[in-house]
């Protein structure tokens, strides 16, 4: 499908100074990343620091949460194994499990079908290389 699978686009606002192309990531896109280290040039590390504890990701398409991180380690551990691989880079801990799924080739999209990244696993286990355009969305406000 041209979209992917993304059955929708209810337009999130981008978090994180995330680019406008988005959308060509998220929802037209089968198998391309941003650029490696894309992820530094965003307001990312000035809008959460190590003291903030837990960041939860939204997918930027449906605003549910992705992943929340960091888990099982430091907020500098997260940033120091995200900058050596260019992508955000999540472990299995910090997955939010119902709402990720990764498909027979690696590539890692959200239940809702918006392409996230890819799961490239090491020696310690699954990594989640993820564009950050991918999960710059926000919390979906409830009703007034």
């Amino acid at each position: 499908r041209l979209r992917q699978m993304c059955q929708r686009r209810e337009h999130q606002e981008q978090t994180m100074g995330s680019h406008p192309e988005a959308d060509k990531i998220c929802c037209f896109n089968r198998h391309w990343a941003e650029y490696s280290g894309y992820w530094e040039t965003t307001t990312f590390l000035q809008e959460v620091n190590a003291g903030s504890g837990e960041v939860t990701f939204y997918d930027s398409v449906t605003g549910k949460p992705l992943f929340v991180a960091p888990r099982g380690r430091s907020f500098d551990d997260f940033v120091q194994e995200s900058l050596a691989h260019g992508w955000p880079s999540f472990r299995d801990a910090e997955t939010v499990a119902a709402n990720v799924r990764v498909l027979g080739n690696g590539e890692a999209v959200s239940a809702e079908g918006t392409h996230l990244g890819h799961n490239l696993p090491d020696g310690k286990g699954n990594r989640y290389c993820i564009n950050i355009v991918s999960v710059a969305g926000q919390e979906p406000q409830t009703g007034s």
